[in-house]
């Protein structure tokens, strides 16, 4: 759950009136569209509170993208019904599965969809007079990246380039509440990203349900937009969200062209999810094992340090053992930074669903064995860092004392100091490594 500042956030309020209290949940496209709304409902006079029992009204940013993610939403809704306050539910699960909304939370004020959330005011309005079951669905967005917002955080800016896909892979319910692609356009994003770093932000995400993807609606591509947004003068650094491989594989040279400036984070989140053809093609994810491969090389190649992120699904309906087990060889031999295990679980209305599915107990036994596989690869690729000294932007408080950082390869590291230290360029030696992180000292 995204946890607010509610004492930043309040102190931009107008004439604070009726209290709001915000869970949110989910991706970095779901904290953008929570900072959105944010912007609009404190700029219409409300004001936020950080306890539902004293607030007027709840709203709810859901996520739906898993299964046991689904399952928590659900209950975290009934929870809040039972309040008897105006409920307001806005994210990806009221596009995904409103039946269940419905079954759960029946007397919820309104729901949002991801294109509607510039309409948050009309539907706190909406909830004042009493209303129930309002649906506010639109069929496209509002170019997000212009719209106003309030930023979550002092030191990272969420910077939305486009809303939806171009895929329509075989497990993914997201699409149904995102829509096709519809990129934003270079010069906003630019700008956009220009007055951030005029604002003394260090750190930015450039967010999408798929980065690769960007610019293909519009005439352009993620390598030229990138290009673009280094022309900008500034000491900042940008995390590039993930991207699906066809893609990529498309602008691959330009790409990595775009990567090598000393701004970007090395830190490459590309998707394999199956290391076979066979399984790839049921999920139709319009790229092959090879085609994979061929882009972590070629990063390497040009940039050795780069941070390789992917993620697996496991037990994909018609994925045999001999598939799986091709999976687990991708993954010894590719050697990825972090591999994200996702175990498979049917979503409403997506051809997956209707598929015949493997047995429970295999998949929970394919995920435990990958994933003890994955630990092992992790800590072999952090320990190459011990002993490395250079700068780190400190993005992230810890627990204690100890503050986050992420050095030019985006990977986080761990120090300690009793100064405030957020925002701060340091430069650190790494002392121990860990599986998921590093552990430095200043110096």
């Amino acid at each position: 759950m995204e946890h607010l500042d509610v004492e930043f956030v309040a102190s931009m309020g107008g004439n604070l009136r009726k209290r709001v209290y915000l869970e949110s949940y989910g991706c970095a496209a779901n904290k953008a569209d929570l900072e959105i709304m944010l912007a609009y409902i404190i700029n219409s006079g409300y004001k936020v509170y950080n306890n539902p029992e004293d607030a007027d009204f709840i709203v709810v940013n859901t996520c739906a993208v898993k299964k046991p993610t689904e399952d928590r939403m659900l209950e975290r809704l009934r929870l809040l019904s039972v309040l008897n306050k105006p409920l307001i539910i806005t994210g990806c699960l009221p596009k995904i599965n409103l039946k269940l909304i419905i079954k759960v939370a029946p007397n919820f004020s309104a729901v949002l969809d991801p294109q509607s959330i510039n309409k948050i005011v009309l539907a706190l309005r909406s909830a004042e007079r009493g209303e129930r079951n309002k649906i506010f669905f639109s069929e496209k967005p509002p170019i997000k990246v212009v719209e106003p917002h309030i930023r979550l955080s002092p030191v990272i800016e969420i910077i939305p380039i486009s809303e939806g896909c171009l895929s329509a892979c075989a497990f993914c319910c997201v699409r149904f509440a995102r829509g096709s692609l519809f990129s934003y356009p270079v010069n906003s994003i630019v700008d956009r990203l220009q007055r951030a770093i005029s604002e003394g932000i260090r750190e930015v995400w450039l967010t999408s349900q798929d980065n690769g993807a960007y610019g293909f609606d519009i005439g352009t591509n993620l390598a030229s937009l990138l290009k673009e947004c280094c022309s900008i003068d500034g000491d900042f650094f940008i995390r590039v969200g993930m991207m699906n491989p066809n893609h990529a594989l498309k602008i691959l040279s330009y790409l990595i062209s775009a990567y090598k400036d000393r701004r970007i984070f090395k830190f490459l989140h590309l998707p394999v999810q199956s290391g076979d053809n066979e399984v790839l093609k049921m999920m139709n994810r319009r790229y092959t094992v090879e085609g994979f491969k061929s882009i972590v090389r070629s990063f390497r190649r040009e940039i050795p340090d780069v941070t390789i992120a992917t993620d697996v699904i496991c037990g994909f309906p018609g994925e045999s053992k001999e598939a799986f087990e091709r999976t687990l060889r991708l993954i010894e031999e590719i050697k990825p930074d972090i591999v994200n295990i996702s175990k498979f679980f049917p979503r409403p209305n997506t051809p997956a669903e209707r598929m015949r599915q493997v047995d429970a107990k295999e998949i929970l036994f394919r995920s435990r064995m990958i994933t003890e596989i994955t630990n092992k690869i992790s800590f072999e690729r952090n320990a190459k860092w011990l002993g490395w000294e250079g700068e780190i932007l400190i993005d992230e408080k810890g627990r204690g004392n100890s503050w986050i950082g992420r050095n030019f390869a985006y990977k986080p590291i761990v120090v300690k100091s009793e100064n405030n230290l957020l925002g701060k360029i340091i430069n650190v030696k790494i002392v121990e490594t860990r599986k998921n992180y590093l552990e430095a000292r200043v110096l």
